[in-house]
């Protein structure tokens, strides 16, 4: 059991109490907050030592509260090995190429113990990188739970560190497709960006949120649909949710992203294509992003290795009916 006292600055007069915090303290969301406070481990006292009669999320804030919270200990995360299927697009002694399915978590995280991708190494092989540390073994780089396609892991801990220097010298190039709404002007195009957490605090990112992070990101309309294009797009640089926070900004959100505006962005199509936009949008349940290409040098030979893997079923599907609309 661990307990945090924070001292609300003045210039948060009027905002909601749970905001407040999260954005006090990087370690907690707003839905962390939330169920603090439902669950009664959340203590405000004002500048004059009153404290409100009912404490909810919505509580607003005045400025000089004291707020103390009583944060029960984690949730154990457990690295333990499960036998889930994995598909393995390319391994030799020095790294593995896995194409991921939507619906996987990368690495133990509270709220995900189990069935993630480093559960499922830890039954396929005991020789994994220990760089990323017990809970993230060979992991280089991830993807989100709802994103498909290709990720490295690195064997050992020689192969971990030069591939993460090509992650962070941009000489590793990670290609995906994604299904946007929209026509994008122009067609093939640049995004230049900082990207940091949002403000409202929690889980989202947001263009220029706090600890904002340089981040390019290129797009290539390979098709248009008739309210809907189909993309090729390159990341220069990995910031978290980079393609989403970016298609979002310039007005083109992924298909099916609940966070970035995949789903609302439908009342932006013209009045003509609703009923169709919403048969798309009934035919899916996560975001239409695909990692479907890695180029790399390889750690031991240092000869270029390509990796592909087309896009799953579910999202060659949706395109099919977006192409065909």
């Amino acid at each position: 059991m661990t307990v945090r006292t924070y001292r609300i600055p003045a210039h948060t007069d009027g905002e909601r109490l749970d905001v407040a915090l999260a954005a006090l303290d990087p370690e907690l969301s707003r839905s962390h907050v939330a169920t603090l406070i439902r669950d009664g481990r959340v203590v405000v006292t004002n500048l004059d030592g009153s404290s409100p009669k009912k404490i909810k999320t919505g509580l607003r804030i005045t400025g000089g509260e004291t707020v103390v919270i009583d944060l029960p200990d984690a949730e154990p995360l457990s690295a333990s090995p499960e036998d889930i299927p994995l598909d393995i697009r390319y391994e030799d002694d020095d790294l593995l190429v896995i194409n991921k399915p939507a619906g996987m978590v990368v690495h133990p995280a509270p709220g995900h113990t189990g069935g993630t991708l480093v559960n499922a190494l830890a039954a396929y092989s005991d020789r994994l990188s220990n760089v990323g540390g017990p809970f993230r073994p060979g992991i280089i780089h991830r993807l989100d739970k709802d994103t498909s396609g290709l990720l490295i892991v690195a064997k050992h801990d020689a192969a971990h560190r030069i591939l993460a220097a090509q992650l962070a010298n941009r000489t590793l190039s990670r290609e995906y497709v994604a299904l946007v709404w929209g026509h994008l002007n122009p067609p093939d195009g640049r995004i230049d960006e900082p990207i940091g957490r949002g403000r409202q605090g929690g889980k989202l990112m947001a263009i220029g949120g706090r600890a904002s992070r340089a981040a390019m990101t290129r797009y290539e309309t390979i098709e248009d649909y008739a309210f809907t294009s189909w993309l090729r797009v390159r990341l220069e640089t990995g910031r978290t949710h980079q393609i989403r926070v970016h298609m979002h900004h310039v007005g083109h959100p992924v298909v099916g992203d609940d966070d970035y505006g995949g789903r609302v962005a439908i009342r932006g199509i013209a009045p003509m294509y609703h009923r169709d936009a919403e048969k798309v949008l009934a035919a899916i349940d996560r975001q239409m992003l695909h990692a479907t290409r890695l180029v790399f040098r390889h750690p031991s030979t240092g000869e270029a290795v390509s990796v592909e893997a087309p896009p799953p079923e579910d999202i060659e599907r949706v395109r099919r009916l977006a192409a065909g609309l």
